[in-house]
């Protein structure tokens, strides 16, 4: 019965609620904000090339994004298209890039945000925390709404997501290369908690390494695929748009199962609107908070229009998809695809892949659920060392049992996270509003912009912490007139 309840709630919320929330309210965001995602598309490449280094120990806006890519890129980047694709055909793909451009912008909103209400670390005065539990407490003075957001955020990261991460991973291996579970579990254990045990830093400086390295190869791969097929390119694009307003009859519900699936898959994968990744968003060390909400719009568009569009190409322009077909789906289709194009190696390298994208996404998830931890427990290492402990244990754990039921129950728990965050974006839009009006105003005054917090003390900011920001900035910036 419970688990009756919980697909029903489940249902209710991602397929009755949601489906037309975050993409609704991302189009309000859209269009408030002047399509701020395209605006300012090209600044993403200017604050790259000023942080991608941590300037005096702190964590630039480069590792942040790269912490969030690794949470937006994961196993559903590879499976989860491949499950759209087979249920919606490849009209979905359609539909799951244009959530994905409208999703940009949400990102924007919820990342900007975040920046703008974080507050430092009780241990580290380097590192910064924020979030949704964070900007909802400060701007309504409502603690019982940051608690809610922080147990969700515990539950559905800390433990749920990353126990099915190491079930899958394990399962993969030990099909692809007939290695014992156990294996690759205590291996993907000692490296997890190795990472963790070193706190936001070392998380963020293994997320710098790996995900450069599993994105930059699966585009290559991709890139290889459509050389090779380079003469189908043309006719698959105009098949995606044809087939996302006219779907062929093999698909079951018409039009409108390739736009729940294209959506779907967008608003999983790219978790704009979700709530979690204005916890990573939080803790860059930038001059102005829109400088991060443009940085973190850009992860969107690198994990759905770019990274799923991999695999979708992937798929499409081989012979293994059938529409209609719902025999071979998931990881299995991509496999198949996959080998079709390149011979066995194929199969290996999306086992690899999956490695890559579910490791990065497990790191991601333990610092979120660490950054709500720290909501309820600022600076108490005891606390945090026995969350480590669990997080382990679970990990190693879920290398061993099938927990698709527990994953079906973060399914609800997320959507009620994203249902509350969307609720106090929405309500906050205001102050995003007057960021960019404020970025704008600089910019066309010639100056680097940094946040004029006297601006923002209605809002309940912490101008201490802002005040040191722009100040160690406008120093620096100095020095290099200098």
């Amino acid at each position: 019965m419970l688990a009756e309840i919980n697909t029903f709630l489940s249902d209710l919320i991602w397929g009755s609620i949601l489906i037309y929330m975050l993409p609704i309210l991302g189009l309000f965001f859209t269009i408030s904000s002047r399509f701020v995602q395209f605006r300012y598309f090209l600044k993403m490449f200017n604050i790259f090339r000023e942080s991608v280094r941590d300037k005096e120990g702190h964590i630039s806006s480069f590792q942040a994004l790269m912490l969030s890519v690794a949470g937006r890129v994961g196993g559903g980047n590879i499976a989860g298209v491949a499950v759209a694709i087979t249920l919606g055909g490849p009209g979905a793909v359609f539909w799951m890039w244009l959530i994905a451009l409208v999703g940009m912008a949400t990102s924007f909103f919820e990342c900007s945000l975040a920046q703008l209400y974080k507050e430092k670390d009780s241990v580290d005065s380097c590192v910064y925390r924020g979030g949704p539990a964070y900007y909802a407490t400060k701007a309504f003075g409502k603690r019982w709404i940051g608690v809610i957001i922080s147990f969700l955020l515990v539950i559905t990261f800390g433990f749920a997501f990353n126990a099915t991460q190491s079930f899958i991973i394990s399962n993969s291996f030990q099909a692809s290369f007939n290695l014992p579970t156990w294996i690759t579990g205590v291996a993907l254990t000692i490296i997890f908690g190795i990472t963790i045990f070193g706190g936001v830093k070392r998380i963020t400086k293994m997320s710098e390494v790996i995900v450069p390295v599993m994105a930059l190869g699966y585009i290559l791969i991709a890139l290889v695929v459509i050389f090779l097929n380079i003469e189908k390119v043309p006719n698959l694009f105009i098949m995606i748009v044809t087939e996302a307003f006219n779907p062929s009859s093999a698909i079951g519900g018409g039009i409108g199962a390739v736009i729940i699936q294209g959506a779907k898959r967008g608003m999983f994968s790219n978790e704009a609107g979700l709530g979690s990744a204005p916890n990573v968003a939080a803790v860059a060390y930038v001059a102005h908070p829109v400088q991060q909400g443009i940085v973190q719009s850009f992860s969107v568009f690198i994990d759905t229009i770019i990274i799923c569009s991999c695999t979708a190409f992937m798929i499409l322009l081989s012979g293994v998809y059938v529409p209609g077909q719902e025999g071979v789906q998931g990881m299995l289709l991509t496999q198949n695809a996959l080998v079709e194009h390149i011979g066995p190696l194929g199969g290996y390298f999306v086992t690899i892949a999956l490695l890559l994208f579910g490791f990065s996404s497990m790191i991601y998830n333990y610092y979120l659920a660490e950054n709500s931890l720290n909501f309820f427990s600022k600076g108490n290492i005891t606390v945090f060392n026995i969350f480590r402990v669990l997080c382990i244990l679970l990990v190693i754990w879920g290398s061993f049992q099938d927990l698709s039921s527990i994953f079906t129950f973060a399914d609800l728990s997320m959507g009620l996270l994203a249902i509350i965050n969307m609720i106090v974006i929405t309500m906050l839009y205001k102050p995003v509003l007057k960021l960019i009006k404020g970025y704008d105003r600089q910019l066309q005054e010639g100056k680097k912009p940094v946040l004029r917090y006297d601006d923002y003390v209605e809002f309940n900011i912490d101008k201490e912490l802002w005040k040191e920001i722009v100040d160690n900035i406008n120093h620096e910036n100095n020095k290099e007139k200098r």
